[in-house]
């Protein structure tokens, strides 16, 4: 399968950059690896191939597929939060995510066009553009600095995906270094490859992410739709943070984080807070006008009642009771969410407002891909996990986030593993929705733990089917499409997830 896509990406980036060429231009070349240097022999070339790739981040009809629930990178995190314990899903609705929620989309017999499938096709798609932007950039004509942003971005992204992937197709990096992991491509290839390991896939995440900060210092970015050095850093962070090396950890997210400012309660509480790059707190995102919008196969189709999409039809997203209790009085991040006997029937009790579009009525919103106060998380966890004097600074970094939203918040009681859990307890309300559970569970080596009983899930919200489950659960990993290990050479049934 590998050869075929690349050569139908190949051919994809032709026709965009290009237009009309002439058929016969295309035949007159014996091989895809011949083109490329003839193809990408400009900056002026090279920087619309770049957009493009940054606009497949949202795109909807990923690898041909029309289902409502795939439309780039927040169609995978959305799946990743409901699969966690904190995300409730009232109904049934129309049933897209549902599979996401029960823990069974993951594990099908590998049909084309579902989760698993598209994923991979999404991740490798974008990493087949990176890779002849990488390879080629260096010989192409134009400005010195013009080359270094955009190698430094491309080498970003790709970093990016390669973490996605082998989050997706295996479990987390400590104790698992040497298994399975995803194969990986740095330039055209015919054969199709093995699984590298999962410490071969980190390294070369490593590798990109050094070689990109170093392209990217100094470097002004076009917009926050661009990769930058900030952004960069804050993907090192997370790195580093699953593979608990604490001391990067602390460092890239300290670095990260310079430069932006935390949103003011105003701010918080605008509908806008969370689907504008605009917002002083967002990082990296997707800008997505009116005339790009994917409607009904959107993030905000699936999360914000106001549109006329899936989360007004039955399938609201809401907020644990059991979480929603340990959101102090004062919190403003309390009111994002309908207050319990507050609710109607379509905005029922529990049911999130954090996650927004502008404007009611429109589909014009944008997604977030990161944002700053993650980096104060990230960067609160590894300094406490370091112990002693690191601990001192990790309250005053949680209390500078916290405080944000709850001005009378104090760290000052909370010590060794009290402060840890602190922590992880307000990563989960400030990061609740933005697709971050799944990846938490497996990184703390746990099991799934969902609360049940009113408010929480199951009946009278739609019965997720699977409320505990022990760690590293093979449910938590994707699939290798059937169709990789069909058309791999380099891959059989036997290197398919359990």
């Amino acid at each position: 399968m590998k050869h075929k896509l690349k050569k139908l990406s190949l051919i994809l980036v032709v026709t965009l950059v290009f237009g009309s060429c002439k058929k016969d231009y295309l035949e007159t070349a014996p091989t895809d690896a011949v083109l490329e240097p003839v193809l990408f022999n400009s900056t002026d070339v090279i920087i619309p191939v770049l957009e493009s790739s940054y606009r497949t981040m949202f795109a909807f009809l990923v690898n041909g597929t029309d289902g409502h629930d795939q439309f780039g990178q927040k169609s995978n995190d959305l799946a990743s939060d409901l699969m966690g314990n904190d995300m409730v899903v009232h109904s049934q609705g129309y049933g897209w995510f549902n599979g996401d929620y029960r823990l069974t989309e993951w594990i099908q017999p590998n049909p084309s066009n579902r989760r698993s499938d598209i994923a991979w096709f999404f991740y490798y798609n974008i990493i087949k553009q990176m890779n002849t932007l990488i390879n080629n950039v260096d010989a192409a004509s134009g400005d010195l600095r013009v080359k270094e942003s955009l190698k430094g971005q491309a080498l970003g992204l790709r970093a990016y995906c390669y973490f996605n992937l082998v989050n997706f197709f295996q479990q987390t990096y400590k104790g698992n270094e040497t298994k399975p992991g995803v194969p990986i491509y740095l330039e055209f290839a015919i054969e199709g490859q093995p699984r590298g390991t999962v410490q071969d896939v980190y390294d070369l995440i490593i590798a990109d992410l050094t070689a990109a900060e170093t392209l990217l210092t100094g470097k002004t970015r076009q917009s926050k739709v661009n990769i930058d050095v900030s952004v960069v850093q804050g993907i090192r962070a997370r790195v580093a943070l699953i593979m608990e090396d604490w001391p990067t950890a602390a460092t890239k997210a300290a670095a990260a984080q310079t430069g932006y400012t935390l949103m003011t309660d105003a701010q918080y509480q605008s509908t806008a807070a969370f689907s504008s790059i605009a917002n002083p707190e967002c990082m990296w995102g997707s800008q997505i006008t009116t005339d790009q919008a994917t409607i009904y196969a959107s993030f905000y189709s699936h999360m914000d009642i106001r549109t006329s999409g899936y989360a007004a039809l039955g399938g609201q997203k809401k907020i644990t009771k059991a979480l929603y209790d340990q959101i102090p009085t004062g919190d403003n991040r309390k009111d994002r969410f309908v207050a319990p006997g507050a609710g109607d029937e379509v905005d029922v009790d529990y049911n999130q407002h954090k996650l927004q579009v502008p404007t009611a009525g429109s589909w014009a919103a944008d997604y977030f891909y990161m944002r700053a106060a993650e980096m104060y998380l990230i960067q609160a966890e590894a300094l406490a996990r370091q112990g002693g004097a690191s601990e001192a600074t990790a309250k005053t970094v949680l209390e500078t986030l916290v405080r944000s939203h709850y001005p009378a918040y104090s760290a000052s009681t909370f010590s060794g593993t009290a402060l840890l859990n602190e922590i992880l307890l307000q990563r989960r309300i400030e990061l609740w929705g933005e697709g971050f559970s799944l990846t938490d569970i497996k990184r703390l080596n746990q099991g799934l733990a969902r609360p049940s009983g009113a408010g929480n899930h199951g009946s009278p919200n739609l019965d997720p089917i699977v409320y505990t489950t022990g760690a590293a659960d093979p449910r938590f990993l994707m699939k290798i499409p059937q169709r990789e290990i069909d058309n791999n050479g380099n891959m059989t049934p036997a290197d398919q997830n359990p």
